[in-house]
C-alpha cells in the first residue's frame, strides 16, 4: 500500500495550508510510501522539512497554459465548480492521479484539487483531504449557493472526506442531509522538531497569522480596535507583535509592530511573553493556535477559536475569553504571573502532544475502517 497525494500548490510551511499538507503527509509516511506531486506555484521550492521525510517522493508537475488551460477551466465551470475554484483546475493534477497504479491510494489536497479529481473520483475511490468547510465562509448569496452545491458533490463522490475538525465533520453532514463518510484527521504540529521556550518577562503579545486569510484580517483588526485598548488601560507598556503576509508595515499605534512575513520562528515566539488567537470565525483547527503551545507559550484565545480544539480544556491549557474586556483581564493575568503563564504553556504543549502531533495523527490514520477497505 502507498499514498499518492495530489496537491495545487508547492508544498511549504509559510502558511496554514501547507503545516495542513505537510503534517498529514508527515502522518502517512510514518508507515507507508508517499508521492506528493504538485502544480509549481510563485517559483518557491518546497520546504526543507518535506524532505526530510524517509518515505515522501515529491513530484513537481508544472501547469498547463492555452487551450489544455482553458479547456480545463470550461469544463470545470460546466460542472457547476466555483469560477475561484475552476481557475486553478489543471489537467496535470488528473493525469498524476490517473496514472497511479490501482493499488494506490489517492488524496486530493483541498478544494481545488478536489475539483480536478471530481470526475475521476466518480470512477475510482479517492480521499479528499479538506482544509476547512468549504461553504461555512461568508460570501455573496450566489456564491455562497455555487460553494453549498460544489461541496455537496464533493462531499457524496469522494470515498472519505478528512475533516479537521468534528464539527466541520457535522456541518458537512448537515450540508448534505445524509449519511456520507467523514474521517476526524486534525490539523497536527511536527512537535519533535519544536524545542519549547520559557514567556518573556517583557510585555510582548504575539499574533501569528497569514493576514490575506480574511478570518484572520478580522481577527487582526478585533485585536486592534476592540482588545489593545482594553489591554493598555491595565498595562500601558504592553506591545503586539504580529507576523506575517498581509499586512500594511505602518502601524496604526507604536506600540502594534507589523514585520510581516518571518521564516524561523522560534525568535518570535521566545521574545513573546503571551500568545493570542483572537480568531471569530473560519472553520477549521487554528493551526497557528497549535504551533503557539507547541512552543510552550501560554495562549489566550476567543471562543470560537477554543472551540475548535476538541481536546483542549479551558484553564488548563489555554485561556478563553468572551469579550474584550476579558481578553484584557486573561492577558493581564498571566503578564503579572509568569509561574502561571509557564504552568499553562507546559500544559498546552503536552495537549500537542497528546492529540495535535504527526505522532498522534500517524496511529489515526494507520487505524482499519477507511473508506477504501469499506
Amino acid at each position: 500500500m502507498s499514498y499518492l497525494v495530489v496537491s495545487t500548490v508547492t508544498p511549504r510551511l509559510s502558511s496554514g495550508t501547507g503545516l495542513r499538507t505537510y503534517g498529514v503527509v508527515a502522518a502517512l509516511a510514518c508507515h507507508a510510501p508517499v508521492e506528493l506531486a504538485y502544480i509549481e506555484f510563485d517559483g518557491n521550492a518546497p520546504s526543507a522539512e518535506f524532505a526530510r521525510l524517509e518515505q515522501l517522493t515529491l513530484r513537481a508537475m508544472r501547469a498547463s497554459r492555452g487551450p489544455a488551460r482553458a479547456l480545463a477551466f470550461a469544463r470545470a465551470r460546466a460542472t457547476g465548480i466555483p469560477d475561484i475554484l475552476a481557475r486553478g483546475v489543471s489537467p496535470e493534477l488528473l493525469s498524476a492521479a490517473a496514472d497511479a497504479a490501482p493499488e494506490v491510494r489517492v488524496i486530493a489536497d483541498g478544494p481545488v484539487a478536489a475539483a480536478a479529481l471530481l470526475r475521476q473520483a466518480r470512477r475510482r475511490p479517492t480521499a479528499y483531504l479538506a482544509h476547512n468547510l468549504e461553504s461555512s465562509g461568508f460570501r455573496p448569496p450566489a456564491m455562497q449557493a455555487a460553494y453549498e452545491r460544489f461541496e455537496r458533490d464533493v462531499l457524496v463522490t469522494f470515498v472519505e472526506t478528512w475533516m479537521a475538525t468534528r464539527a466541520d465533520a457535522e456541518g458537512a453532514r448537515r450540508l448534505v442531509g445524509a449519511p456520507i463518510s467523514t474521517r476526524y484527521v486534525p490539523n497536527v504540529i511536527d512537535v519533535g522538531a519544536i524545542t519549547p521556550v520559557a514567556p518573556a518577562p517583557n510585555p510582548t503579545l504575539l499574533l501569528v497569522a497569514d493576514y490575506t486569510y480574511e478570518p484572520n484580517r478580522d481577527a487582526f483588526e478585533f485585536l486592534c480596535d476592540e482588545v489593545l485598548p482594553a489591554v493598555w488601560r491595565l498595562r500601558p507598556e504592553a506591545e503586539l507583535v504580529a507576523v506575517g503576509r498581509g499586512l500594511e508595515p505602518a502601524p496604526r499605534d507604536h506600540r502594534i509592530h507589523t514585520p510581516g512575513f518571518v521564516a524561523d520562528l522560534r525568535p518570535v515566539y521566545a521574545a513573546a511573553a503571551v500568545a493570542l488567537v483572537p480568531l471569530l470565525r473560519g472553520g477549521g483547527s487554528p493551526l497557528k493556535f497549535i504551533e503557539a503551545l507547541s512552543y510552550g507559550l501560554p495562549v489566550v484565545a476567543t471562543a470560537h477559536a477554543a472551540s475548535r480544539l476538541e481536546y483542549a480544556v479551558q484553564g488548563r491549557d489555554h485561556l478563553v475569553a468572551r469579550s474584550p474586556e476579558e481578553f484584557a483581564a486573561a492577558v493581564e493575568s498571566l503578564l503579572a504571573d509568569r509561574a502561571r503563564a509557564a504552568a499553562l504553556g507546559a500544559a498546552g504543549r503536552e495537549l500537542v502532544v497528546a492529540h495535535y502531533s504527526v505522532q498522534y495523527l500517524a496511529t489515526v490514520l494507520a487505524e482499519t475502517g477507511s473508506g477504501w477497505d469499506s
